[in-house]
Order: C-alpha cells, then sequence, then structure tokens
C-alpha cells in the first residue's frame, strides 16, 4: 500500500485529505508543522508528500528544500505566479491550489505516482540521445561511450533522473555528497563544465542548460 505524507497544520483540509485518500486506498500520515514533518521524514519514507507552504515553525519552502527523492505536490492557498514558480523551481512536483476539487488532486498524485515507479525501476535513463546505465556505470551519447569521472556521473544522474525541472546547486551537492565529497560549491561549475563539454564533443550538442543564480537543468528545447 502506498504512504502519503500530508503536512498542513489545518485540521479540518488534514482530515478531509486523509478521508479522501484513504478512501482510494492509499496508507496516509499525517504532520502538523514544518519540524513534525522534518522529524517524521527522518525516520520514514513516504511515496508521496503533500505539502502546504504556510506552517507554523519551519515553513514549507524549507521543508521542501529538506525532501530528497519523493515527489512533492505543494497544496497551498497561495496564488501568486511567483510563488508557484519559485516552488516547482525548487523542486515540487506539482502545485495545486486551495480550494482544489478532490478529483483534480487524486489524478495529480496517481500521475506523480506512476512516474516515481517507472523511474524507480528504470535501470537506464535515457534523454535525448544520451543514455546511462545505473547497472553498468556507463553513459553513451548516440551510442558511442564516454569516460566521465565519478563527479561528473553524479551529477549527470541527478540530471537526468529530474529531467523537467531545475536542480539548484545546493541540492545537486547535498544528493551527490555521499559519493563526491570533492565536489564543493566552488568546483561544482567545474565539473558541470567539464561534463557539458564531453557531452558535446561527441554530437555537438550543448545539453545542459544553466539557470542563472539557481542550478542546472536538462536543455528541453
Amino acid at each position: 500500500m502506498q504512504n502519503i505524507l500530508i503536512i498542513d497544520d489545518d485540521v479540518f483540509i488534514g482530515n478531509m485529505l486523509e478521508e479522501i485518500l484513504i478512501k482510494e486506498g492509499y496508507a496516509v500520515s499525517r504532520a502538523y508543522s514544518g519540524t513534525e514533518a522534518i522529524l517524521f521524514l527522518s525516520g520514514n519514507t513516504p511515496d508521496l508528500v503533500l505539502l502546504d507552504l504556510m506552517l507554523p515553525g519551519l515553513c514549507g519552502e524549507d521543508v521542501l528544500q529538506k525532501i530528497k527523492d519523493i515527489p512533492v505536490i505543494v497544496v497551498s492557498a497561495k496564488l501568486d505566479v511567483n510563488d508557484k514558480v519559485h516552488v516547482l523551481l525548487s523542486g515540487a512536483a506539482d502545485y495545486i491550489t486551495k480550494p482544489f476539487d478532490p478529483k483534480e488532486l487524486l489524478a495529480r498524485i496517481a500521475v506523480q505516482l506512476r512516474n516515481k515507479k517507472v523511474s524507480d525501476s528504470a535501470p537506464i535513463f535515457v534523454f535525448d540521445d544520451i543514455a546511462l546505465d545505473v547497472l553498468s556505470h556507463s553513459v553513451t551519447v548516440a551510442d558511442r561511450e564516454i569516460r566521465l569521472t565519478k563527479t561528473e556521473y553524479a551529477i549527470l544522474k541527478i540530471l537526468l533522473q529530474n529531467h523537467a525541472r531545475v536542480v539548484t546547486k545546493s541540492d545537486l551537492l547535498d544528493r551527490i555528497s555521499a559519493d563526491t565529497p570533492d565536489c564543493t560549491e566552488s568546483s561544482l561549475k567545474i565539473h558541470v563544465g567539464n561534463l557539458r563539454k564531453k557531452l558535446k564533443a561527441v554530437s555537438d550538442k550543448d545539453y545542459i542548460e544553466s539557470v542563472w543564480g539557481i542550478g542546472f537543468k536538462m536543455r528541453t528545447e
């Protein structure tokens, strides 16, 4: 049974969400503040998180920064486009405003869980003519294998796993730090630059895009 964590201090909305989700066959966990959510996530890994932004204690934006490898749908009353853009660029998988239609929310949840299942089960990540094989740790571009350093491979893997969104510099460093302690904030740009050159040398395409002041993403244009 897939587990969904609801992070919302509004008891009425939380109860309503829990009732809807249980009827759909999901298991539900609850957190009523940002601090409680972080404590829960330190020992548990839900399949998806529904996150309110206006939380007591640690705000939703700060909680989002600490959630790794779990799809997060922000459920918020904030209607400003800049708020939506900010959280989507910061790692949220989706954003839905309150009040919402339960059917729409359930559809968005189903999409994210389906995408996560495909991502978790796929030993090969493919983008354009790049293929990264997780089992063999090999990377090919237009069917030609290229040699990457451990750091370059780790960076490319994260970018391919999140090819539809911007990966912030801090998020990228956090997620590769265990395997590549040599990569620091000051050297990250150099590693990404070297990776871009190696990929471009094969097919003359610039696959990685720098998003000024934020991070990096796979170029989709």
